[in-house]
C-alpha cells in the first residue's frame, strides 16, 4: 500500500502520440473500473429475479465487489514492487476482463458473486498505479493537469453508469453489464502494455505480511457476510450468524495487536494516533457509507415500488455528476484558498438537505421531484472528496502520504459496502414494522377499507384479487416510509459529521494534488 502511489519520477515523460494513447488507455480502464461500482446498481431487481433471490439477496453482487476491492488495495504497494508496476496493471485489468466475461456468464447467484469478488480484487490496484503512471507521463509541473483530466473520466462514469445499467437491462440482457468491460479493458491493457513496458519499475523482494493479511480477510469478510445474510437467518437467533460475529470480533482483535507490533504490517494503524487523520478517515468513511447505501436504496425503491424500468431508474440517478463534474475542477485549483472543514461540512449540510428532500417522498412523487435532489446532490459530492483527503493527510510527511491515502481508502470502499448492507437491511426491517401498523387499520370495519375494497371488487377483481390489491398498496406504503426513514436518519448522519470534521486541526497549505489523487 504504501508504494503503490508514489509515482515514478526517475523515466523522462512521455510526448506526442504516446503521450495521448497512454493517458486514454490509463483513463479507459480507471473509467472501466469506476462503472462497475455503479452499472449494476439499476440492474439488482433484474439480477435478483433472473438468479432467484430476493432483490435484498441481489445487493451483494454490490457488496462482494466492493470488499474484495477494499482487501486488495493493501496488497497494492508490495505486489507492485514484486512484479512491477507496469506488469501489475495490466494484469489486473486482464483479471478484470476475465472476471467480467465470467459474471456474465455466471447461470447462478452464488456463481455470479465469486465472479464479483474477483473481478473486486482485480480492481484493487487498478486506480492507484493508473495515477501512479498517469503522473509519470508528465511533466512535474503538468501534474495538475494530468490529475485533472484523470478525475473527469472518475466523475463521468457515476453518470453513465445508471444509464448505461438501465438502457443495458431493458434493452439487451444484464449480463451484458458486464460483457461491455471486454473490448474496453482488452483495449486499455494493449494500450498501456505496448507504450509503458519499457519504463516498467524495479522488482525486489519485500516482506508480505501473510498473519496480517489472513486477519484481515477474515474479520471484514465474516463481517461483511453477517451483513447480508444477518435479515434472512433472523440476526443473533441464528446461529451461523452468532459464529460469523465473533469471528469478525475476534479477527478484528487480533488483527489489531497484530498490525501494531508488526515491523511491516499489510495496514499500518499508527496513523490513527495522528488527529487530522483519525477525524478525516472517519467522517470520509461514514460520509461514503451513508452516501453509497442510499445510492442503492433509490433505484431499488424506484423499481420495486414505483413502477419505474431500470432505464428509468438510472434516468432518476443520472444527474448526480453533473454539478460534480463543473464544479470538482475549481475545488481541485482553488480548494486550498479556503479552511478544508468549511469546504468538508458544507458538503455534509448539502448531502443532509439532499437526504432531508427525499425524506418527503410519497408514493405520489413525480420523476422531476426525485431528480432535483439528485441535481443538487453533485455539489455535495465535488466538495466531499478533495477537502475530506486533504484534511486527512494535513501534517503528514511528504513519504508518509501513499501508505495514508490507502489506508484511508480502504476503509472508505470498506465502509460503502456496509453502508449498503446496513441500509438495505434497515429498510426492510422498517418496513415490517410500518406494514404491521398500517394493517391494523385494515379491518372490515375500517371505513376506509372496506371502501377501498369495495371499489376494487367494483372494478371486476373477486374478493381474493382485492385484498391482494390492497396488500400490495400497503407493501408500496410501508416500503415507501421505511425509505424516508433511512433518508432522514442519514440526513442527521450528515449534520453530525459536518460538526465532526472541527475536531480536526488542518496545517495551513497542502498539496491539493496529492489530494485529488487520493480522493479517488
Amino acid at each position: 500500500m504504501s508504494e503503490a502511489t508514489a509515482g515514478r519520477r526517475d523515466a523522462a515523460p512521455l510526448t506526442g502520440a504516446p503521450l495521448v494513447l497512454g493517458t486514454i488507455a490509463l483513463s479507459l480502464a480507471t473509467f472501466m473500473n469506476v462503472l462497475d461500482t455503479s452499472i449494476a446498481n439499476v440492474s439488482i431487481p433484474s439480477i435478483a429475479g433472473d438468479l432467484g433471490v430476493s432483490p435484498d439477496q441481489g445487493t451483494w453482487v454490490i457488496t462482494s465487489f466492493g470488499v474484495a476491492n477494499a482487501i486488495a488495495l493493501p496488497l497494492t504497494g508490495w505486489l507492485s514492487q514484486r512484479i512491477g508496476q507496469v506488469r501489475l496493471f495490466t494484469a489486473s485489468v486482464l483479471l478484470f476482463v476475465v472476471a467480467s466475461l465470467m459474471c456474465g456468464m455466471a447461470t447462478s447467484f452464488p456463481m455470479l458473486v465469486f465472479f464479483r469478488v474477483l473481478q473486486g480484487a482485480a480492481a484493487g490496484p487498478m486506480i492507484p498505479l493508473s495515477q501512479t503512471l498517469l503522473l509519470s507521463s508528465y511533466p512535474r509541473e503538468k501534474s495538475g493537469v494530468a490529475l485533472g483530466m484523470w478525475s473527469m473520466t472518475t466523475l463521468v462514469a457515476p453518470v453513465a453508469g445508471p444509464l448505461l445499467g438501465g438502457w443495458i437491462t431493458d434493452n439487451i440482457a444484464w449480463p451484458w453489464i458486464f460483457y461491455i468491460n471486454v473490448p474496453v479493458g482488452l483495449g486499455a491493457a494493449a494500450l498501456t502494455w505496448s507504450i509503458y513496458k519499457a519504463r516498467e519499475t524495479p522488482r525486489k523482494a519485500l516482506p508480505i505480511d501473510t498473519v496480517g493479511l489472513v486477519l484481515l480477510v477474515v474479520w471484514v469478510g465474516t463481517l461483511q457476510i453477517m451483513l447480508d445474510k444477518g435479515k434472512d437467518l433472523d440476526w443473533f437467533h441464528s446461529g451461523q450468524i452468532v459464529a460469523l460475529g465473533l469471528a469478525a470480533l475476534i479477527g478484528f482483535a487480533l488483527f489489531l495487536v497484530w498490525e501494531w507490533y508488526e515491523k511491516h504490517p499489510v495496514v499500518d494503524l499508527h496513523f490513527f494516533t495522528r488527529r487530522n487523520f483519525v477525524a478525516g478517515t472517519l467522517a470520509v468513511s461514514l460520509g461514503y457509507a451513508a452516501f453509497f447505501g442510499n445510492l442503492v436504496l433509490l433505484p431499488l425503491w424506484l423499481q420495486q415500488f414505483m413502477g419505474y424500468t431500470a432505464t428509468e431508474a438510472g434516468f432518476a440517478l443520472a444527474p448526480v455528476g453533473l454539478l460534480a463534474i463543473l464544479i470538482t475542477p475549481f475545488v481541485g485549483r482553488f480548494g486550498n484558498r479556503f479552511d478544508p472543514r468549511l469546504l468538508a461540512s458544507t458538503s455534509f449540510v448539502i448531502f443532509a438537505l439532499v437526504l432531508y428532500m427525499r425524506g418527503h417522498f410519497t408514493t405520489q412523487v413525480d420523476l422531476p421531484t426525485i431528480m432535483v435532489p439528485t441535481i443538487i446532490q453533485g455539489a455535495a459530492v465535488a466538495l466531499f472528496f478533495i477537502p475530506l483527503i486533504g484534511l486527512t493527510l494535513s501534517g503528514l510527511k511528504p513519504h508518509e502520504v501513499p501508505a495514508a491515502t490507502g489506508l484511508t481508502n480502504f476503509f472508505r470502499i470498506t465502509f460503502g459496502s456496509f453502508g449498503t448492507s446496513i441500509a438495505t437491511t434497515l429498510w426492510a426491517s422498517r418496513a415490517s414494522l410500518h406494514h404491521a401498523q398500517l394493517a391494523e387499520h385494515l379491518t372490515p370495519y375500517d371505513p376506509a377499507a372496506a371502501q377501498t375494497i369495495a371499489n376494487l371488487q367494483a372494478s371486476g377483481l373477486s374478493p381474493d384479487q382485492a385484498r391482494g390489491m390492497l396488500n400490495q398498496l400497503v407493501d408500496q406504503q410501508a416500503f415507501t416510509f421505511a425509505a424516508t426513514d433511512i433518508f432522514n436518519a442519514s440526513a442527521v448522519l450528515f449534520i453530525v459529521l459536518a460538526v465532526l470534521v472541527w475536531f480536526a486541526r488542518p496545517a495551513r497549505g497542502g498539496s491539493n494534488a496529492a489530494a485529488a489523487a487520493a480522493a479517488h
